[in-house]
């Protein structure tokens, strides 16, 4: 016999931006379901949450500490590795240079997760069904019917698609994308090192792609390396003592000896993203919405983005009495997301493209951009503020309480687990 759940809500995917999202609705929505299993271990990906992000945290009453949930990120910088005759300048970006004691903090994927999953646990607004899948999804004028996998039949006002880049929620909604790939793969994993990090990120940019190391706890860091698929594949496949040293001629001793390596992992790249962000009471966040590869640690800053630029939409839905999920409420949240995730994508593809491009006019364009960046520090200073957030997007739960009126949820605030190696 199935089981029938009237929600206002239901956030369908529980990686962290379903899961943020399920939190930050439940702000203004008192009934929102949570649908899916979360992420397993072996996800062994961090991410560099940026500084509005950290807010968003603290307002969920996820922070406590962060310097001992992960690793502060003072500095970024940027290391010309193309082997070219004109070499560009290092840049360096400096958190103090905009006033900040640090751009964000650096954790691993899994341990946002469990954080979040100890939160909507306790939260009364939010009902999880963790070990239910979505296997059918009906639209209509008032509202939306979702078959689970154990029988359970929720209806709810407004569906959100966190179900990733095959999103079965986005088919459903009649949403379109855009797709692209490159000829490269990003290889992941962490490492432990000889020599402190500082709080530095450190991106080599090399004509494969860029080589990216984020400094996690202690002695130890996150690597991102990317490179052409044949090459990333035989360095994913070396025994640990091959890829160790493969690793350290990589760095150029920027880390002394590498020790102890993590398990790694090997995602192609590609980009996509929908031609609209919501229609048909249904909302996209994260992976459902925009898939940026892992360069410049856009990715899940853009979809916590998404989650808490959709919390103020439903809100104005609330207080206006708008329909929830209504065309209205949607056409507000597809408005409020376009420009930023156009000008992320836009802004790492260029990135890349401009780094694997053999085509001289572009490699000198770039290299005239580092030495801008580098001898103009109020260029500098704007690339910093736009590179963290942009400055046309501020939703409430991303700013700190005295400004945006906005508390914690009940409970007390949780600690992230420190990363592993």
């Amino acid at each position: 016999m199935k089981h029938s759940v009237q929600f206002d809500v239901c956030v369908v995917g529980a990686g962290p931006a379903g899961q943020a999202a399920a939190l930050c609705l439940a702000h203004h929505a008192p009934r929102v379901a949570l649908v899916g299993p979360p992420p397993t271990a072996r996800d062994n990906r961090t991410a560099a949450l940026f500084a509005g992000s950290v807010q968003l945290l603290r307002n969920l009453g996820l922070w406590q500490a962060g310097h001992e949930d992960g690793e502060p990120l003072h500095a970024i910088r940027i290391v010309d590795d193309m082997g070219r005759l004109l070499r560009a300048p290092e840049v360096t970006f400096r958190a103090g240079d905009v006033g900040l004691e640090s751009f964000g903090y650096n954790v691993p994927n899994i341990r946002l997760v469990e954080a979040f999953r100890a939160r909507a646990a306790v939260d009364p607004r939010i009902t999880t069904f963790e070990n239910s899948t979505l296997t059918n999804l009906e639209l209509g004028a008032d509202g939306t019917r979702l078959s689970l996998s154990d029988g359970t039949e929720i209806a709810a006002s407004l569906v959100v698609g966190a179900d990733g880049r095959n999103s079965s929620c986005r088919r459903a909604a009649g949403i379109g994308t855009r797709t692209w790939r490159y000829e490269q793969s990003a290889l992941t994993c962490t490492f432990t090192h000889g020599r402190a990090h500082g709080g530095v990120s450190t991106e080599f940019h090399r004509p494969a792609g860029p080589f990216t190391v984020v400094p996690s706890p202690g002695l130890s860091s996150s690597l991102v390396w990317v490179d052409g698929p044949t090459v990333a594949k035989r360095l994913a496949g070396l025994d640990e003592s091959a890829f160790r040293g493969a690793l350290e001629a990589r760095l150029q001793g920027l880390l002394g000896t590498v020790g102890e390596i993590g398990p790694r992992a090997l995602f192609p790249l590609t980009g996509l993203t929908a031609t609209e962000a919501g229609a048909n009471r249904i909302a996209l966040v994260g992976e459902a919405a925009h898939v940026i590869p892992p360069i410049g640690a856009q990715g899940l800053n853009l979809g916590l983005r998404d989650a808490a630029v959709l919390a103020d939409c439903v809100r104005d839905a609330i207080a206006s009495g708008a329909s929830l999920g209504g065309p209205e409420m949607l056409s507000a949240y597809a408005r409020a997301r376009r420009l930023d995730i156009a000008s992320r994508a836009w802004s790492i593809d260029l990135l890349n493209r401009s780094l694997i491009s053999g085509f001289l006019p572009v490699q000198l364009f770039r290299g005239l951009g580092l030495h801008a960046l580098n001898a103009v520090a109020p260029l500098r200073r704007f690339a910093i503020r736009e590179g963290l957030s942009p400055s046309f997007v501020t939703p409430e739960l991303m700013r700190p309480p005295a400004a945006s009126g906005a508390v914690s949820l009940d409970g007390p605030p949780l600690a992230l687990a420190s990363p592993q190696p």
